[in-house]
């Protein structure tokens, strides 16, 4: 065993970022991912920079450890051949909406019957009891939809604002691979296979109302909604003499362990404020603006420091130039120069989890779009007659394509 689900076929139905993302981290960790790509291939391929057409930044960074095959699905050829792939596969993952993989005849009726151990796990943006059910969507539509960018402005009365960064994507892939994972051990044990829909929208409603939930947590509500020390404005990277500095400052041990490195541990002992985290809760806003301007009057090193010695939890502000070169990941060897065969020195990064035995790695580079469709459909039975075929009718790529 070369990783903890070698053995496990995976059928990557899936575009974009969120289910790609999910089907990387399950090939890293020993999968063979068939990743089954459109005449065009995968949108995401176009999202630039790039040395090569279809080969973008975005799309190298969430689909290692895959292979590619080529396939149009709309040509009865082509839906024969995907679903000849399913029948041997343990896992099918998909992005579509379920109205969409009906269209195509790939419902999850159709692909248990030739597969009854079939996990057919499924990322999409809305519960389909529901009346948002057949409506499309997209990481910044979900992030809206749950709030997100209405919490930056309950914090500080700016206009709402996306998180810079596909949290929703990252945040539903990542929760995928546990449900998958789950689906996988149960079907272990029992040959059961069975469907699993992964709805953005109520993940990330659960992943945003566990912290702000509040009062409403409550019936009848015991106060509002909202997390106050999250909403608060001074809750940032404070500035420094010099920049800035991230620092946590929030157990009883740490206010303690704090006024004492400052020489002022008769504060803690007198001040109402910091007897608890009730206490402190309660008037977050006036004690992280007391904070921040203490912070102003050292340096940012000075502050690492006393933090440090103080052991109270802190970083500095990274950027996304200075976080390529942390002596903290150089040190563990988290980023790798690799040699890809389309696209040449690539910057790689590490599977960020330390295994005694199986550990995941990367099993191979992002796959130029098709570039195993003959291989794969070799391993399902297809004779040279039948792929010189299918290559002619276009239903996969040729060999120079």
């Amino acid at each position: 065993m070369t990783g903890p689900l070698d053995g496990v076929k995976i059928i990557d139905f899936s575009n974009m970022l969120m289910a790609p993302y999910t089907t990387q981290i399950l090939g890293d960790m020993g999968a063979d991912i068939i990743k089954v790509e459109a005449p065009g291939g995968d949108p995401v391929r176009g999202i630039g920079p790039e040395r090569n057409t279809g080969m973008g930044a975005i799309y190298l960074n969430c689909n290692r450890s895959k292979r590619s095959i080529q396939l149009d699905v709309k040509h009865p050829e082509g839906l024969k051949a995907v679903l000849e792939l399913l029948k041997t596969a343990d896992v099918l993952v998909y992005n579509r909406r379920p109205q969409v993989m009906e269209r195509l005849g790939l419902s999850f009726e159709t692909v248990k019957e030739i597969n009854p151990k079939i996990i057919y796990a499924g990322l999409f943006g809305y519960g389909q009891d529901g009346p948002y059910g057949h409506k499309p969507a997209f990481d910044d539509l979900i992030q809206g939809a749950v709030s997100v960018p209405w919490l930056t402005h309950m914090a500080d009365g700016s206009d709402p604002v996306y998180a810079p960064t596909a949290i929703v994507d990252r945040g539903v892939g990542l929760w995928a691979v546990g449900q998958i994972n789950a689906a996988l051990f149960h079907q272990c044990r029992t040959g059961e296979g069975q469907r699993i829909d992964l709805p953005m929208f109520e993940m990330m409603a659960s992943f945003v109302l566990a912290d702000h939930m509040g009062g409403h947590t409550f019936e009848p509500p015991t106060g509002p909604l909202g997390y106050k020390r999250m909403l608060n404005p001074d809750r940032r990277p404070y500035k420094s003499k010099d920049g800035y500095i991230c620092v946590m400052v929030y157990t009883d041990r740490h206010w303690q362990s704090f006024f004492e490195k400052l020489g002022q541990a008769e504060k803690y002992e007198s001040d109402p404020r910091y007897e608890s985290m009730a206490t402190r809760t309660a008037n977050i806003a006036a004690i992280y603006r007391e904070l921040a301007e203490l912070l102003t009057t050292r340096t940012t090193a000075d502050w690492l420091k006393f933090f440090d010695e103080a052991d109270i939890p802190a970083m500095p502000l990274n950027t996304p130039d200075s976080l390529l070169t942390d002596p903290h990941l150089e040190a563990i060897g988290f980023f790798s120069t690799i040699d890809h065969p389309s696209e040449g020195r690539i910057r790689d990064m590490a599977v960020p989890s330390s295994w005694s035995g199986t550990q995941p790695t990367p099993t191979q580079h992002a796959p130029m779009l098709g570039e195993h469709s003959q291989e794969i459909l070799r391993e399902a039975g297809y004779t040279n007659t039948q792929i010189d075929g299918l290559i002619a009718s276009k239903v996969i790529n040729g060999p120079s394509q």
